[in-house]
């Protein structure tokens, strides 16, 4: 029989990673957080995570950096930093933005630097 569980998260509510995200949903194989107005700043290390990324930006403009390419984010596009990609993010105005991890990046110590 298969899990007909049904997870219903309140963002309002949800728990909050110490980069400010907070996690939403979260099944067995992908996981959502939320960047609700994240601040123009330099932009952070590199870093490489062994999960998969996909983001649609809300509001606001963010330059994405890549294996060694720049994509400006704004309002309505979506991106992807596949598993294991050297990549930082500079915030270059308020940014919103929801993004999915798979497997979920709760599990792969994402609050571990």
């Amino acid at each position: 029989m298969s899990d007909t569980t049904i997870t219903k998260v309140d963002s309002a509510y949800s728990p909050k990673g110490h980069d400010g995200e907070k996690y939403l949903a979260s099944g067995i194989h992908m996981a959502m957080r939320l960047w609700e107005n994240e601040q123009p700043a330099a932009a952070k290390e590199p870093a490489a995570r062994p999960y998969e990324t996909v983001g649609y930006v809300i509001s606001g403009r963010a330059e994405l950096h890549v294996a060694g390419q720049m994509v400006l984010l704004e309002p309505g596009n979506s991106w992807v930093v596949p598993r294991g990609a050297e990549h930082s993010y500079k915030i270059l105005e308020p940014f919103t933005a929801v993004e999915t991890t798979s497997p979920p990046a709760h599990v792969h110590g994402r609050e571990d630097k």
